[in-house]
């Protein structure tokens, strides 16, 4: 009698336990949307060393006052790593911004 009232109690945890193993599938949150939107705006946000203002230079890091205005004399920049090749700023610094800047031509 014992060993039917053990088979029925875990007939019935079973029971129990299966609706919600069942929902968990209906309740799972969809997969979030690809990044490759997000790539854009992290493109548009590169600053332009050609055309900067001392102040937009400044807020990068490592960039201060007089390496803003050590860039803007510097001027133009074929391309960004210009930066380094005229010795404008050391490569540490360079290091720090490089993915943060380009060097648009006109």
């Amino acid at each position: 009698m014992r060993m039917l009232r053990l088979a029925g109690a875990l007939a019935l945890s079973i029971f129990i336990a299966a609706p919600v193993s069942a929902q968990t599938p209906a309740t799972k949150v969809a997969p979030a949307a690809t990044s490759a939107p997000a790539a854009k705006p992290a493109a548009a946000a590169l600053l332009d060393i050609n055309s900067a203002t001392k102040a937009e230079l400044d807020k990068l890091p490592q960039i201060g006052p007089a390496r803003a205005d050590a860039i803007i004399k510097g001027r133009p920049y074929k391309g960004k790593d210009d930066l380094i090749n005229k010795k404008i700023i050391p490569q540490n610094a360079y290091d720090a911004i490089k993915d943060k800047i380009i060097a648009k031509q006109k």
